[in-house]
């Protein structure tokens, strides 16, 4: 079993040296980088010659050409901000050494450190997300955001665990709020969707109770409150981004 590690990038100086050797175990790793303007790419030749620059097309198709490039069978995908940790790379590097996996794919869960703190709840944990899959059966869907791995075959879960680490701070995530809000606006009007008044206004109350107080957000302290808060100004932007464009229409 051998595994291509791959993770694309933009102006992720300040994360990708640490990326990039928790991937030590991999047998190849390559960036494809969506023309940084800092020094992203210098560091990432510290640990892989398997380098491509190109515009940015669209998370998904940058994925899915960053694993085209791959010599391997199989494709173990990295986000910038995130590590494989210590248990998983030692999972990873047990199933390699043993005979090749029936499953076309493994998901992994996810644990976020946000403001301070690890998460545990707020909808964040575990958030499994399948980063490990054969080249020959899966790809990534989604036009705008919110990408996602499909395959066909079975798909099983690891117990080691991706750590992520977003934002750095509330205005960072603020910032962010309104770059996916746009894509997600944008996905849905391609889909046929329309804004309406009653989403704009119910989306944001169902979100927040959704996620501090089904979810326990609650139990996260602040940054739980601020995780169901910035959820809901992410629903309304998105819907009332959608009701703009539909207008404009």
């Amino acid at each position: 079993m051998k595994i291509t590690a791959t993770v694309i990038t933009y102006n992720e100086e300040h994360n990708i040296a640490a990326a990039l050797e928790s991937l030590s175990w991999a047998d190849e790793i390559i960036v494809v980088d969506s023309e940084s303007t800092d020094r992203t790419i210098e560091i990432a030749r510290r640990f892989t010659d398997r380098i491509f620059v190109r515009a940015w097309p669209g998370y998904s198709i940058q994925k899915n050409f960053a694993a085209a490039q791959a010599s391997n069978d199989w494709i173990f995908n990295l986000d910038a901000d995130e590590r494989v940790s210590p248990e998983l790379a030692k999972e990873i590097v047990e199933m390699k050494d043993g005979p090749e996996p029936a499953p076309t794919g493994f998901r992994i869960p996810r644990r976020t450190f946000y403001l301070g703190r690890w998460i545990r709840h707020s909808g964040w944990y575990p958030d499994r997300k399948l980063r490990l899959y054969r080249k020959d059966a899966g790809r990534f869907t989604g036009a705008f955001v919110h990408e996602s791995v499909e395959v066909k075959g079975e798909v099983k879960n690891l117990s080691g665990e991706l750590l992520h680490y977003t934002v750095r701070n509330s205005s960072e995530h603020h910032e962010r709020l309104d770059r996916y809000t746009t894509l997600a606006a944008d996905e849905l009007r391609g889909q046929g969707k329309k804004g309406s008044l009653i989403a704009t206004l119910l989306s944001p109350v169902a979100t927040f109770i959704r996620s501090y107080i089904l979810k326990l957000g609650f139990l996260d302290g602040v940054p739980g409150l601020a995780i169901a808060y910035f959820a809901a100004h992410y629903a309304f932007l998105k819907n009332l981004k959608l009701w703009e464009a539909t207008r404009r229409r």
